[in-house]
């Protein structure tokens, strides 16, 4: 039986909840089109992580324990895979689209010639169990169906959010997997860490989603998230002007919302963007174009320009 694995990160023995959504969903295809599905986990200290993956997912577990895998680095962490997939050959293998997941799996994309989809939001096979995913297309105006033709391993990464972690029952098999060759890095070293403190906003209620009509600034998107109780996301193009982190941008190249409220201000609704609220109960937008795409993604449309409503709101909210 061929095998589906999915890259199961940590950190510090604390496993991300975006693998475990994916570990789910590769169950799923498994018991469609009878793949088994595998954990992969590398870290140290992690017996007892690799212990609970089967309650999501996996039917197998294979986890390498080494002080030089405690933290992600790129040039251990694809030697292991390396070594992992020329010793399994694994028809598919699965990412989260975080920085490690993107940064692990083109790595390997390109040692062994394989394809890769990339911030996949949808994810199953063809007929001759090819990978097939949607995923944004053409600077994010269509959603495209793509797929992996041939190559094994074939590979994707999902954004983060787009699966909802499910609970399975029945046995796992945990195999603990020693590589025959030293692990320490011999080009890349780790001389400090420094931990920040961020939000994961796919687990938010609400959520005000600031967009390229701000011009930048976040001002009144902020004020307005703190008098309501709600958590601050934006748009890509305001990532990637560098006017917010990377972890609050929404859409399928960021993550996705499941949230009961969205508030948008100023976003046009491009399919990259709209891909990361479809989850979520009520999205109010508010755009000057009377004609933006988000308005057919909106239980409430307001036509109006952001810097009249909003202060007008927050002074209502002030009281």
């Amino acid at each position: 039986m061929e095998e589906i694995w999915v890259f199961i990160e940590q950190d510090e023995g604390i496993i991300e909840e975006s693998s475990l959504g994916i570990l789910g969903k590769a169950r799923e295809l498994g018991e469609k089109y009878g793949f088994k599905v595998v954990g992969v986990l590398l870290g140290y200290n992690i017996r007892g992580a690799a212990e609970t993956l089967g309650r999501f997912g996996a039917e197998k577990v294979y986890y390498i324990n080494s002080e030089h895998l405690s933290i992600y680095n790129n040039e251990t962490y694809f030697r292991v895979f390396e070594w992992l997939i020329q010793k399994y050959k694994p028809n598919t293998i699965l990412f989260s689209a975080t920085r490690n997941g993107r940064d692990l799996s083109g790595r390997i994309a390109v040692r062994f010639g394989s394809g890769l989809l990339a911030h996949v939001i949808e994810l199953d096979y063809d007929d001759e169990y090819n990978l097939v995913g949607k995923v944004p297309g053409f600077g994010g105006n269509i959603a495209a169906v793509v797929r992996c033709i041939k190559s094994r391993p074939q590979l994707a990464t999902i954004t983060p959010g787009v699966f909802d972690v499910q609970v399975f029952g029945g046995e796992c098999k945990v195999e603990n997997i020693e590589p025959r060759f030293d692990l320490e890095p011999k080009r890349m070293k780790i001389v400090m860490r420094e931990r920040g403190v961020s939000i994961d906003i796919s687990k938010s209620e609400k959520v005000v989603i600031a967009g390229m009509g701000t011009g930048g600034d976040l001002g009144l998107a902020k004020k307005l998230a703190q008098l309501i109780g709600a958590e601050l996301g934006v748009t890509r193009p305001l990532a990637d002007m560098g006017f917010a982190s990377r972890d609050i941008q929404v859409g399928s190249t960021g993550v996705s919302l499941k949230s009961r409220l969205a508030i948008i201000l100023g976003a046009s609704g491009a399919p990259h963007f709209t891909s990361g609220i479809r989850d979520c109960d009520i999205v109010i937008s508010i755009n000057k174009d009377p004609e933006a795409p988000i308005k057919e993604y909106s239980d409430y449309f307001i036509v109006s320009d952001i810097f009249e409503v909003i202060p007008r709101l927050i002074k209502l909210l002030e009281g």
